[in-house]
């Protein structure tokens, strides 16, 4: 890399500001001094991203993306086209599988730009450098760097330059990221002195936004993490495998992460999508696990996605002869599969070392089981970054401590979702954040136009009022979010000041108090320590136990601590199991985890005596599952679970039963 002076360095020319720069690149477009610290009451400001792909130009075989977040050679060569993109765009075929015409388009970037970076443009680079450095001027102090890729995508795509295994790109992109914060040190004089600082625990990014700094966390979003697919309902990997997965990405610095992405696999089954990408995705399904989607009715108000039946005609025809995609009835709108038992060991793995659960794109029935075994566990590391979670789950994400952000929707859109959700953060004191997906072949807000009545008027200030932020210009192009839209991640801060001006100051200040939020989850997570159960081996007696000659029901197996055995009772109503914590102890929780045969209505009772009780906690629609009843905490030696009515003509089984202080 080629560095000069930065432009217009003076004497003293801010920590905030490089010592040198490549030569040429571009504007950041912000004059004034990056905010630091904290408040008053000690909470850290700043936005942020919970959803970003920096580096999935090295992604789906290297080639689907183009362009590069950094390059040593310089601008000229980071924002160049893919080589098969030249000299028309003729044989740009993502481009017209995603947005449609023929793909042409004029591939130089460096230094006219005359068709991308643009908000319609999915194949092309917009996490250049510099423009998250214009974010990060702009008040923006988290960002989550999700490596991403598809290995079935990466396969089927025409142009690659490398292998499609999938946790050999997480590898490339990770150290990939490590290398651009090297490379922005480079400018500020050396190791550590760079605003672009990968962290590893709260404390370390709450110290680098006290800093001034942007605090950048690595997640993992991929349809077959750990070689985790599924091939004709076979799962291709073990718990073993998922093991040496999470402790790898560990030790690359992943603390967030998705089990499942676009295809069912061996952990969980996803939410569809729609439309003729929702045809595609399900073609690619196929070609991954032998089986396309397959659907059931809701049980409950949440559903995933309608499955995409529009035609596909360039994924269609990579089916086998034959072969074609399923019709879907319009009322079954529910993944018939949710989270398997590798899902929920991997689920549990990741709360053993700490990390956040990603829970968008998984189905309602595997997002709701995650949801079960987390609030069992009383543990707060879930996400929703980016709206692909059936928002009927949210108040269940904020009441365990977990964290939501909006996919970057238009202005109009975004405030008119965050102002319906806004209650609940009210209730939960939780701020809000974004997920730009940007590198993420989703599509951004495009213009609102220059003749709408309150356009971004520029230059504007930042919403902490110390920076001045104008129109964004690399070589020799100017973008204006009223003309342009979203097109690259440097307007992110005039996309804020559009949201400012049409939904309002307080959108803008609940996002303005999302980085505060999502550090707390993280740090819930961190310090999160496993309840003692003290139901654990202790005696337990029923009203009945079921007989059968080659396996036993008795009380004790729903306390053994083998989920594999159960306690089941006679097949009728009124029957109750009873446990005998040993000693009097404060219980505040009790999971119960079910079989099929489960309890609609039933209570939990508690004594000091095991004579007398009283009713801690009851309810009527139990639907099964591992279920969590919380109350105020009460002294007890016994606790009883009495089922009042069965959900099934069965009696009532449980695998196990667990009692808490907290």
């Amino acid at each position: 890399m080629t560095l000069g002076p930065a432009s217009g360095a003076s004497a003293d020319p801010g920590w905030w500001n490089p010592t040198a720069r490549p030569a040429p690149d571009s504007q950041v477009n912000v004059t004034g001094e990056p905010f630091k610290g904290t408040d008053a009451q000690g909470q850290v400001r700043g936005f942020v991203d919970a959803h970003d792909h920096i580096m999935s130009n090295e992604a789906f075989g290297g080639r689907l993306i183009c362009g590069k977040a950094f390059s040593e050679l310089g601008v000229a060569d980071a924002l160049k086209d893919c080589p098969e993109h030249y000299p028309d765009g003729s044989l740009a075929v993502f481009d017209f599988i995603t947005k449609g015409g023929d793909g042409k388009h004029d591939p130089d970037g460096w230094p006219t730009f005359k068709d991308w970076p643009a908000h319609d443009s999915l194949t092309h680079q917009q996490n250049y450098y510099a423009w998250i450095e214009r974010a990060w001027r702009g008040g923006q102090r988290v960002l989550v760097n999700d490596l991403v890729t598809n290995g079935v995508i990466c396969s089927v795509y025409f142009f690659k330059d490398r292998s499609c295994d999938e946790m050999t790109s997480i590898r490339l992109q990770a150290q990939k990221t490590y290398d651009m914060q090297a490379y922005v040190d480079k400018m500020y004089g050396g190791a550590g002195k760079g605003w672009f600082r990968i962290v590893t625990d709260s404390a370390q990014a709450r110290e680098v936004i006290a800093q001034g700094k942007l605090a950048v966390i690595l997640g993992v979003e991929t349809s077959e993490p750990f070689g985790c697919k599924m091939i004709l309902d076979v799962a291709q990997c073990s718990k073993a495998d998922i093991d040496r997965g999470l402790d790898e990405l560990h030790r690359l610095g992943v603390r967030s992460m998705f089990l499942c992405h676009k295809f069912d696999n061996a952990l969980c089954g996803v939410r569809f999508d729609e439309g003729a990408l929702g045809t595609a995705i399900n073609v690619g399904q196929f070609l991954s696990t032998g089986t396309f989607w397959q659907t059931e009715e809701c049980k409950g108000p949440q559903h995933d996605n309608p499955i995409g039946l529009a035609a596909a005609p360039a994924a269609q025809k990579e089916l086998p002869a034959g072969v074609s995609v399923p019709r879907y009835a319009a009322g079954a709108r529910c993944n018939t599969r949710g989270l398997t038992d590798l899902g929920e060991y991997a689920v549990r793995g990741m709360m053993k070392r700490k990390m956040m659960l990603e829970v968008d794109h998984m189905s309602v029935k595997a997002a709701g089981r995650a949801f079960d075994i987390l609030e069992a566990e009383s543990y707060p590391g879930v996400i929703s970054s980016h709206s692909w979670m059936d928002m009927d789950w949210l108040e269940r994400l904020y009441k365990l401590g977990g964290f939501a952000a909006q996919y970057m929707n238009g202005s109009e859109a975004f405030s008119a979702e965050a102002k319906r959700t806004d209650a609940l953060r009210d209730k939960y004191q939780v701020g809000y954040g974004y997920g730009t997906d940007m590198n993420g072949v989703g599509g951004w807000p495009g213009p609102r136009g220059a003749n709408t009545s309150n356009p971004v008027t520029y230059p504007f200030r930042s919403v902490d009022g110390g920076s001045v932020i104008d129109k964004q210009t690399t070589g020799q192009r100017t973008w204006d979010l009223n003309t342009d839209g979203a097109s690259h991640y440097g307007l992110v801060p005039d996309w804020i000041e559009d949201i400012r001006l049409v939904g309002g100051q307080g959108v803008v200040d609940d996002l303005f108090n999302g980085a505060e939020s999502y550090l707390r989850t993280w740090g819930a997570s961190e310090k999160h320590k496993a309840g003692v159960n003290l139901a654990a081996g202790a005696p337990a007696s029923a009203s009945s136990s079921e007989w059968n000659p080659f396996t036993s029901y008795a009380p004790g197996r729903a306390v053994d601590g083998n989920t594999g055995s159960r306690w089941a009772s006679d097949w009728s109503d009124d029957q109750w199991l009873q446990v005998d914590l040993g000693s009097a102890n404060l219980v505040s929780r009790v999971t119960l985890d079910w079989e099929a045969a489960y309890g609609k209505a039933y209570r939990v009772e508690v004594s000091t005596d095991g004579t007398s009780w009283q009713t801690a906690w009851s309810t009527t629609t139990g639907d099964g599952g591992l279920d969590t009843a919380r109350f105020a905490g009460v002294t007890a030696r016994h606790v009883r679970i009495h089922g009042v009515q069965r959900g099934t003509k069965w009696g009532y089984s449980l695998h196990e039963v667990g009692v808490y202080s907290s």
